[in-house]
């Protein structure tokens, strides 16, 4: 999370302005799972509507409570390895006191733990659209629980822990390309060609339910995204935040209209729905770069990836795979797509002095280490997140009975239903209807 997160010894004092600051940022950065799980929940059809809410409203849930556990101490604890961190003080919060400070930086360590939360938060919450109609609610939960544990805590400490070994290669990730993007959307590949396809996939029409649910629940992305991407810099006043801030508004912008324009040429119109994912696509694709690339980089970067994205999302149809919502056509790809392109944009005048292949002296060095970064990310995600859906399949099971999946999941997993129509013109509401005035005793009367 920016270019270092160490623990030196150096004497620093609190900044209540900066300490302020990053507390809002946890809170827009909390604001974004929800505006996740309505950018879902408009995607999917209306039987499937509560389900992929909840799948992203549980992980608040459970998240919160391992991260507190050993979460934390695991990402962000002493290096073992290159792999993994611990600090035992941490366990529980335990060991902390209200007044620590985070390393070398002036806000508590209390407030760097929840700035982080919310990043473990919404991470396992992407996978979830890639998984629509078809899980069983139980066996999500605990396969949050488990590839929080096994994935995103471990692959939080190596890009982002001191020690961890991308950390330490020099790989550049602002904001979480590799380790929130990339993370989910490699983890939904996997878990998708275990658990299979819809039924009906390719054969019925399954078009999003609610178009505004949709740009509503993107807009609270958008939004929240500048606490995501700007409070990654941790406060520091030295203009690098507010750089983050403007690209990460200038890539969305970008993305969204290459998004747009490419399926106007390819499918003849402009919908709402592909506004909604160019935006997610940029927001994507600048959260490892921005810090790193200048405004007319960004411009490049969310161009390309919402080009890029949106050619992506049609491979599933290709290659037979059943990506509910797209998770690896935009969160996996973009995620790429952002962190590559640092290695040809990169200026050396933003976060560190580090330049791409378009930039100083036109060295490679930091392309190939980006590239190391987002194979390792990708294939560690990809296969364990596929081993731990294989283990859930073969023990508790995955996927809800075909019959269930077919009448609707909401009502198999939550005995609800997202919106009652029975007194929005029903027969029953017809029924109930009084007579008009004047109208005689046992006369036929519409209501």
């Amino acid at each position: 999370m920016a270019p270092a997160i160490m623990m030196a010894a150096d004497k620093v004092e609190l900044s209540p302005a900066n300490t302020g600051f990053m507390l809002i940022c946890s809170a827009l950065v909390m604001l974004m799972t929800p505006g996740l799980a309505f950018f879902y929940g408009g995607m999917v059809r209306v039987k499937s509507t509560l389900n992929m809410l909840m799948m992203s409203f549980i992980s608040l849930g459970i998240v919160t409570i391992l991260w507190t556990l050993y979460g934390f101490s695991m990402a962000f604890g002493t290096d073992s390895g290159s792999l993994i961190g611990w600090n035992s003080d941490w366990v529980g919060l335990s060991g902390v006191d209200k007044g620590e400070l985070w390393g070398t930086y002036n806000i508590p360590l209390l407030v760097f733990f929840v700035f982080q939360l919310m990043f473990a938060i919404i991470t396992p919450a992407l996978i979830s659209g890639a998984l629509a109609d078809r899980v069983k609610f139980s066996a999500w939960a605990l396969f949050i629980a488990l590839w929080a544990t096994v994935v995103y805590f471990p692959v939080a400490h190596w890009v982002w822990g001191e020690g961890g070994w991308a950390f330490d290669m020099g790989v550049i990730d602002f904001a979480g390309g590799t380790a929130v993007h990339i993370n989910a959307g490699a983890a939904a590949l996997g878990v998708i060609l275990v658990i299979g396809k819809r039924v009906g996939f390719k054969r019925d029409p399954m078009r999003p339910h609610s178009l505004p649910l949709v740009m509503l629940g993107a807009g609270l992305l958008w939004f929240g995204w500048f606490g995501f991407n700007a409070g990654s810099w941790l406060g520091n006043d030295d203009g690098v935040g507010s750089l983050m801030f403007v690209n990460t508004q200038i890539a969305t912008a970008a993305a969204m209209l290459a998004w747009l324009v490419y399926e106007k040429i390819r499918h003849g119109a402009f919908t709402t729905l592909g506004a909604a994912s160019g935006a997610v696509a940029g927001l994507v694709a600048i959260t490892p770069s921005g810090g790193a690339v200048t405004p007319i980089g960004a411009i490049c970067v969310g161009a390309i990836a919402g080009v890029l994205c949106a050619m992506a999302v049609g491979l599933k149809y290709k290659f037979g795979y059943d990506d509910s919502l797209d998770v690896v056509g935009v969160h996996l790809v973009g995620g790429v797509v952002g962190s590559v392109l640092i290695g040809f944009f990169a200026s050396g005048k933003g976060q560190s002095d580090v330049a791409g292949v378009f930039y100083g002296k036109h060295e490679w060095a930091q392309l190939w280490k980006q590239l190391a970064g987002v194979g390792g990310v990708l294939a560690y995600s990809l296969i364990v997140s596929a081993i731990l859906a294989l283990i859930l399949d073969k023990t508790i099971g995955m996927r809800v009975a075909e019959d269930e999946e077919v009448a609707g999941i909401d009502q198999a997993e939550h005995a609800e239903t997202a919106y009652d129509f029975s007194g929005a013109g029903g027969g029953s509401a017809k029924a109930a209807a009084p007579a008009p005035v004047g109208a005689g005793a046992g006369k036929k009367v519409d209501a």
